[in-house]
């Protein structure tokens, strides 16, 4: 179970990391999908501290 955990992880970690360098590198995002990727990374650090909680379990 824990490897999955780990699989898992590292996947939302990369996509929260993909996410975060899309916005950094982006001058030209509208406030619209700023807000939008914001969103999405609420979604993704909800998701990590999850699958941290569960690994402690």
């Amino acid at each position: 179970m824990n490897q999955k955990i780990d699989q898992t992880l590292a996947y939302y970690l990369l996509k929260r990391r993909e996410k975060m360098d899309f916005v950094n590198s982006n001058n030209k995002l509208t406030s619209d999908e700023i807000i939008d990727k914001g969103g999405q990374l609420e979604i993704l650090e909800f998701k990590i501290t999850a699958l941290e909680i569960a690994k402690l379990s």
